[in-house]
């Protein structure tokens, strides 16, 4: 797969231990094939995003897992039940994958492309107020 990469993106995750990188690398991957209009940058400092009519998730990699903040204000379903936090959260959930962990990456594509379609609607704010 070609997409243009932020070389500060590639930085951030080539300085993480392999079994992160694996991971970050394989959501990159994904959010990129969902939408080959998305874009990458950091934001926060350091932290990759990838953002296309706003935010659709962030990569932070911890000491035990790596979370995948998805920016859907709590509005994008999760029927596969790959969303581990940030139920109540009015911004954004998460998805924290642990090293050896399995991620149905089929499910977290299509909830990127969900995040992606309520962007190009007006974003999920605008989308809760019409609701």
């Amino acid at each position: 797969m070609t997409y243009e990469t932020d070389p500060r993106v590639d930085e951030y995750i080539l300085s993480l231990p392999a079994w992160q990188q694996q991971i970050c690398q394989a959501v990159r991957d994904l959010v990129h094939a969902t939408d080959p209009e998305v874009t990458e940058t950091v934001k926060r400092t350091r932290l990759p995003y990838f953002v296309l009519d706003g935010n659709v998730c962030a990569l932070l990699a911890a000491k035990t897992h790596v979370n995948v903040f998805l920016y859907d204000g709590a509005i994008v379903p999760d029927p596969e039940g790959v969303i581990t936090g940030g139920h109540d959260n009015k911004t954004a959930r998460m998805v924290s994958i642990h090293e050896g962990e399995v991620v149905n990456m089929r499910a977290l594509g299509e909830i990127f492309r969900q995040i992606i379609a309520n962007n190009r609607a007006g974003g999920w704010r605008k989308l809760k107020e019409d609701s």
